[in-house]
């Protein structure tokens, strides 16, 4: 079922020009595309696309778009915003069906502290969003990765990610995900202890070696 209904009229207008006067009226400019038909060019109001997009589902909400009489399932792509200002200046609707899979980009987030933080490692991330196919209802707002268990040297691979059945993921199951490393500063400071220890031997041994020259002479 659809998360969220979008009211979005048709535009005639296009252009830099054109869009900038939409956006002071507090609409943003868009196209409607995908399942064969006609790309449509239409305005949605800025302030409720806004609204659907910091939810929880963010990009991957499944929209009702009621344009006219007609209503289409879509997802919003391309969103384009203000670098300064976080506003939305334009966006790209994929129409979709609610029985065919979709692609979509799902935020991966960590839970928990891991044990080998606790002793000192780093955790190192290195995938954020998870890509997956999914019908559109069944897509995931986020996958959660619990790494409490995590100890030094310890590795989650993307095969090791538990998502629903209805829910596969595209990434390669080899892709490293995340890591407890050991600090590069731990790593000296066991090697600088290693070589005080063994300047320290050098050490004692001079003297021993020094009153054997002085016996010598002595004698």
């Amino acid at each position: 079922m659809p998360d969220a209904t979008l009211t979005a009229n048709p535009r005639n207008e296009t252009g830099s020009r054109p869009a900038g006067r939409l956006r002071r009226e507090g609409l943003v400019p868009a196209v409607v595309y995908g399942l064969g038909s006609e790309t449509m060019s239409v305005t949605v109001p800025a302030r409720e696309l806004q609204h659907i997009l910091s939810g929880g589902s963010g990009a991957n909400t499944v929209i009702t778009l009621q344009i006219g009489s007609d209503t289409q399932l879509a997802l919003a792509r391309q969103i384009q915003r203000n670098p300064m200002k976080g506003t939305l200046l334009h966006v790209d609707f994929v129409r979709i069906r609610a029985d065919v899979k979709v692609a979509a980009e799902v935020p991966l987030h960590l839970e928990g502290e891991a044990e080998g933080v606790k002793n000192g490692g780093l955790l190192e991330q290195m995938i954020f969003a998870i890509s997956v196919e999914a019908l559109p209802a069944d897509v995931p707002p986020a996958i959660t990765l619990d790494v409490n268990a995590l100890d030094m040297g310890d590795q989650v691979h993307v095969r090791d990610l538990a998502v629903p059945a209805s829910v596969t993921i595209t990434l390669d199951p080899d892709d490293l995900v995340v890591q407890i490393v050991q600090p590069r500063g731990m790593d000296l400071g066991e090697e600088a202890e290693a070589a005080e220890g063994e300047e320290g031997a050098e050490g004692e041994a001079a003297p021993a070696a020094a009153a054997e020259e002085s016996g010598a002479d002595e004698s």
